[in-house]
């Protein structure tokens, strides 16, 4: 194969790259080789990878993580290394982790830069997805897991491990530790470690190892490879902002001091949607943003929460972001038909009734049946945050599922910032569903008679609560704050 006669940068380039940026280079070079050098080539990831991407020389180390912002290119790198190590290791058995089963086949095996496009002709890769295994044809074998499942790592055994975006993970400490204990065949047992960061013990602790090497990069690195359309995007979004730090640049975030969340505790209290109880209550709520045109007024929050028979509080939705009064309105109103919700929260400061108004012609436009409340902000963003905060610090304020924005504004909003719309939203649908109101009423069980169970005494509470709420929504009618096929 012949050999480039001019250095080129290979501190922030691939090969590849650099030639494509020297025509007189690129033809020589490329007029140079033969048909089978040209097929061995295009294989070959040494030629196409930036140095970021390429594996760690010497045997100082077990760990290597490739830790990058999002579209960075972390997944390429990660298949090629384990079907460069298959090919070189007839009968190895290697482990490759995702979150769960669609993401394992969509992205790992099957996706664009995953184990069947990085094998070359002539190591194909057969993917066998019954059996959960790619098999190339020296025998060696990647066997897939759920990360959803960490005990499913008990028994099986490995010369290789690749675990992918292992900071989304449910049980990252738990698939970890089962992972290590499988890490038991070959003199020399190794893990690559592909993710967008996240501030999760686990993982500052594997990045801490003196055995880890850490590679990776920003989002832009790899903006040739990328679409012109979501770089622009996630600029105008992210770049900036807190968020747009480990988005896109990788950044391991720390918490703001003075803030009434942590990210260790949302990471704590998180569930799925699996995990979510019974919900005996939902309510959307909304925080208007006080203008409006989208394009330069702030967000408008709109989240949903349910309260579960646990007692609990449970995120399910933030559809926050840039609307006109009509588009939140009608988006409110869908969803509220949709997730069968029990009312819909409007903060009342911006334009008087506003809110309530924007609801109103939204649903008699959509023809579907809204209840909606008030609600005034008489205390200052701080002071009705506190119980909210309060009750996840308890353990019982849960997030189903993974929101970024709206996490960011939670573990990074102190008093004095600008409003936190996300977040305002979040402790609207909460006090709602779990906070007692100044001037509520509360029914209490104050009799002399025989002490009741448990059951009996909900039920009781339940019946009380019943006739209270029938006594309030009697007043609201008479105090004309209902409008034609709407409910308290």
């Amino acid at each position: 194969m012949p050999q480039i006669q001019r250095s080129y940068d290979g501190a922030r380039q691939s090969l590849a790259a650099w030639l494509a940026a020297h025509p007189e280079e690129r033809a020589e070079f490329l007029g140079g080789l033969s048909a089978e050098e040209a097929l061995a080539l295009k294989h070959d990831w040494r030629f196409w990878a930036r140095p970021s991407q390429m594996v760690p020389v010497g045997d100082g180390w077990d760990t290597w993580a490739l830790i990058g912002g999002r579209g960075s290119g972390k997944t390429r790198p990660s298949a090629e290394y384990v079907v460069s190590e298959a090919e070189k290791h007839p009968g190895w058995r290697i482990c490759v982790i995702a979150q769960n089963p669609k993401e394992y086949r969509g992205v790992c095996v099957e996706g664009e830069s995953g184990l069947i496009a990085c094998s070359p002709p002539w190591f194909p890769a057969d993917y066998q997805p019954s059996k959960a295994r790619v098999v190339w044809p020296n025998g060696a074998m990647a066997e897939l897991f759920s990360a959803e499942t960490p005990d499913a790592l008990r028994g099986p055994q490995f010369h290789l491990a690749w675990t992918d975006e292992f900071a989304k993970y449910r049980h990252p400490n738990a698939v970890w530790d089962m992972l290590m204990l499988s890490l038991r065949l070959g003199t020399h047992p190794r893990v690559v470690l592909s993710t967008t960061p996240r501030p999760i013990p686990i993982l500052r602790r594997i990045l801490a190892d003196s055995r880890t090497v850490v590679t990776g990069g920003s989002t832009f690195e790899n903006a040739a490879n990328l679409a012109p359309t979501f770089l622009q995007q996630i600029r105008r979004q992210y770049e900036g902002t807190r968020l747009g730090r480990q988005e896109l640049f990788a950044e391991i975030l720390e918490d703001t001091p003075g803030a009434l969340w942590t990210l260790d505790r949302l990471e704590r209290n998180r569930v799925t949607l699996e995990q979510v109880p019974e919900l005996t209550r939902i309510v959307i709520a909304i925080d208007p943003s006080g203008s409006v045109n989208p394009e330069t007024g702030s967000e408008c929050g709109i989240v949903a929460a349910g309260l579960g028979k646990d007692g609990h509080g449970y995120i399910l939705h933030d559809w926050s972001g840039h609307y006109t009064p009509g588009e939140w309105g009608a988006l409110a109103c869908r969803q509220y038909v949709g997730l069968k919700a029990d009312r819909i929260i409007g903060e009342r400061n911006y334009g008087g009734q506003m809110v309530a108004h924007t609801i109103k012609m939204a649903a008699k436009d959509l023809g579907v049946t809204v209840a909606y409340k008030d609600v005034n902000a008489s205390r200052g963003k701080q002071l009705r945050a506190e119980p909210v905060a309060a009750l996840d610090e308890q353990g019982r304020v849960h997030l189903v599922g993974v929101f970024p924005d709206l996490e960011d504004q939670c573990c990074t909003w102190v008093a004095g910032m600008k409003s936190p719309d996300r977040l305002d939203a979040m402790v609207w649908a909460l006090t709602e569903l779990m906070v007692k109101q100044p001037g509520e009423l509360r029914v209490l069980n104050l009799g002399d008679g025989e002490p009741q169970s448990e059951d009996e005494q909900r039920a009781e509470e339940q019946a009380r609560i019943a006739e209270a709420a029938r006594v309030v929504e009697e007043a609201i009618l008479r105090d004309g704050w209902y409008w034609p096929g709407g409910r308290m």
